[in-house]
């Protein structure tokens, strides 16, 4: 059963463009609000499941304001703003909401975030009754998520983001320093949704030359720039039908970053000299900066954080799950022996030969050297 939302927009036409994506869906809509102590009256009587929360309302009072009720309420609650202030986006972030939508939104986007943001209030409403060494334990059954490896509560909430999303075909935004698992984490979303038995091509935007970008990510026609004697098939269309996963997104300079943002709102790419060709491919991308601060600075599109982060997925360094270096000492043990006994095994089958004599020169035993 769909979750009974609240809308808290004060601007007419954006709730009802909201109202009518969601209704379209299946959703009930118990009301819109304008101000924060129309919605806390509306709350009170209606008990909605699911708010879609401005961040900007009239009055004194925002969004961040009527957020903290809700958390206190165990209201679930998704921003909607078109707010880049980092501040602004600093305090909505201290709030914990289960996304944030950046107007204007997509319709796929919203019921997708919403989805996603009912399925994670329903399992922090089930974790609150369980201890979290049960928690831990059930995160990760064998064979789902192999290389994924940790039971700290970090990794938990890490592995519990990868199956909430996992099912979902919607953009991830992976966040970390470098060596914390994002392309492990990638290839975990990629096995657990249906275009797993598709390729998951990876980019590293950080080792993409500058003047062969736009070549590499959408391809190029024969003829089209110097050298170009063949056609050549960019990453997007081998992606096609399956993921792509773009490592450190935040290196890629501004003019390919509007392609990419073409890329995500319209499904489509276009060659060099060649044709805009529609594009079944979903996105996973990673970064290790931070991505507010590059906004900040001009660096990084606002537009395009706005449309990768639908669902972000922060991995914690080493030093924040120190319960979990034993199991990654077992983890990669196992992993080394196993690799160890099969070069020994591979050895003695190319080099060592059975022999039906005893040993005597160029013998060892019953084999033959």
């Amino acid at each position: 059963m769909k979750p009974k939302l609240l809308i808290v927009e004060d601007q007419f036409i954006e709730a009802n463009n909201l109202q009518m994506i969601v209704e379209r869906a299946g959703y009930s809509v118990c009301s819109i609000a304008r101000s924060v102590p129309i919605a806390l009256e509306i709350i009170e009587k209606e008990k909605p499941d699911m708010v879609l929360l401005d961040i900007y309302l009239q009055g004194p009072l925002t969004g961040i304001d009527l957020a903290k009720d809700l958390a206190e309420k165990k209201i679930a609650f998704v921003y909607i703003s078109a707010n880049s202030n980092k501040q602004t986006l600093d305090a909505a972030k201290s709030t914990r909401p289960y996304g944030f939508l950046v107007k204007p939104f997509r319709e796929k986007d919203v019921l997708v975030m919403l989805d996603i943001a009912w399925y994670g209030h329903q399992q922090n409403q089930e974790d609150i009754f369980r201890k979290p060494q049960q928690i831990s334990k059930t995160g990760n059954k064998s064979g789902e998520l192999p290389n994924i490896v940790g039971s700290s509560p970090n990794m938990a909430e890490v592995i519990r983001n990868i199956k909430i999303v996992g099912t979902a075909d919607t953009s991830v935004l992976i966040l970390g320093e470098s060596g914390t698992g994002k392309e492990l984490v990638a290839q975990g979303i990629h096995r657990l949704y249906d275009r797993k038995n598709k390729q998951l091509v990876v980019v590293n935007c950080a080792a993409l030359p500058a003047n062969l970008i736009e070549s590499e990510l959408f391809g190029h026609e024969k003829g089209s720039i110097t050298g170009a004697l063949y056609k050549r098939v960019g990453k997007f269309e081998l992606a096609h039908g399956g993921t792509i996963f773009l490592d450190e997104i935040g290196e890629l300079p501004q003019d390919a970053q509007v392609k990419f943002l073409r890329v995500l709102q319209e499904k489509e790419i276009e060659s060099i000299g060649g044709h805009p060709k529609k594009i079944d491919v979903r996105v996973i991308a990673a970064t290790n900066r931070n991505l507010e601060d590059e906004m900040a600075g001009g660096r990084f599109r606002i537009d395009l954080f706005y449309r990768l982060n639908i669902f972000p997925i922060t991995l914690p360094p080493l030093r924040e799950r120190g319960t979990d270096v034993l199991e990654l000492a077992n983890h990669f043990l196992t992993l080394y022996a196993h690799s160890r006994v099969k070069k020994s095994q591979d050895f003695h089958s190319r080099w060592l030969k059975p022999s039906g004599n005893t040993a005597g020169p160029g013998m060892c035993g019953n084999w033959k050297i």
